[in-house]
């Protein structure tokens, strides 16, 4: 099993925020040692609350290129909806040469309505299908710009080039493959560099509802997941093997191409786990079940009472069950093993950095982490603790 640590950035309490960097740098670093085999870093925008503090994972991930020499470096998602296809498209290529291949690339639509309609209008979540369209096309574009030494695009969103400009350059030779040789008028681009890994890094798209994982898996992208409990997550699983199955004319394997993320805190007892990581958690999770409500942490077929307030049941004792990493080494070792033996888990992302932990409290839970269950998992390599 390979084992990711998903550094979701939150400053709910404020810190200076290159207090903020230097806390994420010391566990890529610490990560980069030992037998961690990526780092994820997650996209949100306008978010003064605190909740949400990395706006830019490319831009981390660049900065953890320069310091780390061997873990790789996803994003947990670019929103590509937010962005111009052709500069996102140039920015991964870029950093894929900076970090020597290294670099996995997650994508998504955007969850928060505050963020999507003003980085891009087009992408208001309150009009879901042109949402969708407008992710359809842009990883459309990236795709070509990536694999592709120069393309045209005519579509709803974007012209690719832009329609009548005219290159003439003394210093660029005509080409008839990018300009009409008579007018001018250019009829193909490219981007420069194309990525180190070809034809372009491995795509992961964070999903969720069947039908995402359904068109993520028959269109060649590896997912991401969180929350679900196992049960929720075996249905889930099974849309994505079938999807891949049909589409690739063979029988996929369950597990194969799916990341999952669980939240993740090891300590000497269950009670220290519990003291030190379940706020943090918990304060988190009230802010996105603030809109998701939780249906997503519920088994199949599952219904919760009526409560006067929705988030009543948002409780440690609710949450602790079904999906979280909470405890001693050997309790969370027993609860990777359920993953890995009901649904052929093969990638596990974890994350501890709740808002207001103390770092030294975080880095603690890593290290017994590391020290403690990954053995547990880990094939014939050679370790490399520090």
């Amino acid at each position: 099993m390979k084992f990711g640590y998903f550094a979701n950035l939150t400053n709910w309490d404020h810190r200076p925020y290159t207090q903020v960097l230097d806390e994420t740098r010391e566990i890529a670093q610490y990560c980069d040692n030992t037998e961690w085999d990526s780092i994820w870093l997650t996209e949100h925008h306008l978010n003064h609350e605190g909740m949400d503090a990395c706006p830019n994972p490319l831009m981390m991930c660049a900065d953890l290129a320069g310091r780390t020499k061997q873990i790789r470096l996803g994003q947990a998602a670019n929103i590509i909806t937010y962005r111009n296809p052709l500069r996102c498209a140039e920015d991964i290529a870029m950093l894929d040469h900076m970090s020597n291949g290294r670099i996995d690339v997650g994508i998504g639509r955007g969850v928060y309505g505050r963020e999507a309609v003003h980085m891009n209008v087009n992408a208001d979540l309150k009009d879901q299908a042109k949402n969708f369209r407008l992710f359809d096309e842009t990883l459309t574009i990236m795709k070509k710009a990536w694999t592709e030494e120069t393309f045209r695009h005519q579509g709803e969103f974007y012209k690719y080039p832009s329609p009548g400009f005219i290159w003439k350059h003394d210093m660029s030779p005509p080409n008839p493959d990018l300009v009409d040789m008579k007018t001018h008028e250019m009829k193909k681009i490219g981007i420069v560099p194309h990525p180190l890994q070809q034809p372009h890094p491995p795509l992961w798209q964070v999903v969720d509802g069947h039908r995402s994982i359904d068109w993520a898996g028959r269109n060649g992208l590896k997912v991401i997941m969180w929350i679900p409990t196992v049960k929720a997550l075996k249905e889930r699983f099974e849309v994505y093997r079938k999807a891949r199955s049909e589409t690739e004319n063979r029988s996929v394997p369950l597990g194969e191409g799916i990341s999952l993320v669980r939240d993740m805190f090891v300590a000497d007892s269950m009670d220290e786990a519990r003291d030190k990581a379940a706020e943090g958690l918990l304060t988190y999770l009230r802010w996105i079940a603030h809109w998701r409500g939780l249906g997503n942490h519920l088994n199949p077929g599952e219904t919760i009472p009526e409560t006067p307030g929705k988030l009543d049941l948002l409780t440690y004792e609710f949450l602790h069950p079904r999906n979280l990493l909470f405890g001693t080494a050997e309790y969370v070792s027993g609860k990777i093993e359920e993953l890995r033996d009901e649904l052929k888990l093969q990638h596990l992302q974890v994350w501890s950095n709740f808002p207001c932990m103390k770092q030294n409290d975080v880095m603690s839970s890593i290290r017994k982490f590391t020290e403690e269950v990954i053995p547990k998992f880990e094939d014939t390599k050679t370790r490399r603790v520090v």
